[in-house]
């Protein structure tokens, strides 16, 4: 093979590996109880396609799915779209389980080397429970992000429902899922956050 296509399709690769991003997360990113094309994901990537970004946007987020859950999915779904970029959205539904908060950092931290070792570049996601949890539960769980961004050097996405809890509309009847009228604003948030760490 001449040199200088060897050369094209090395960079066409490139190209196509650092513009991947997969979104490994639960209901909040899979768009509970609404069509894929409202969720903020589809948003997401319809944005960064009107600015002109070649990006492959690879929602594989699971209504229900657990830390443990994303263990088992996400080797395949590394190995199959080789993403550049890993936004890891889960640890909600363990809470809301009453899992142990040491078992639950172990399971994102387990998640955090996967991805790395990938050579993928993760964006942990902040999850915050509602507050009748209870305090002493809530104490040990909602540090363990911040915790985990810290020791591994990771970008911290802030809690998207969070600027959402009580505006008119915006979450549905159970306290914990945004509407869909809600999905364009996250978007918008994820947006101004994820798409510096497109341009490295």
């Amino acid at each position: 093979m001449p040199r200088i296509l060897l050369l094209i399709l090395l960079l066409v690769s490139s190209v196509t590996h650092a513009n991947t991003v997969l979104i490994l997360g639960d209901s909040l990113s899979a768009g509970y109880r609404m069509s894929a094309e409202q969720a903020w994901p589809r948003l997401l990537a319809e944005q960064w396609r009107q600015e002109g970004r070649q990006v492959e946007l690879v929602n594989a987020s699971v209504s229900g799915d657990t830390t443990q859950g994303g263990l088992q999915r996400l080797p395949p779904l590394l190995e199959r779209h080789q993403p550049s970029l890993v936004v890891l959205e889960l640890g909600g539904n363990d809470g809301l389980r009453g899992l142990p908060p040491p078992l639950i950092e172990r399971n994102l931290k387990a998640l955090i080397q996967l991805a790395d070792k990938a050579g993928a570049k993760v964006i942990l996601t902040d999850i915050r429970l509602p507050p009748n949890y209870g305090r002493r539960y809530l104490q040990q769980f909602e540090p363990i992000f911040g915790k985990l961004a810290e020791a591994h050097r990771l970008p911290l996405l802030p809690f998207f429902v969070s600027p959402l809890i009580g505006e008119n509309g915006m979450m549905m009847d159970d306290g914990i899922h945004p509407t869909a009228s809600a999905q364009p604003l996250i978007a918008r948030q994820v947006h101004a956050f994820l798409t510096p760490y497109l341009e490295h």
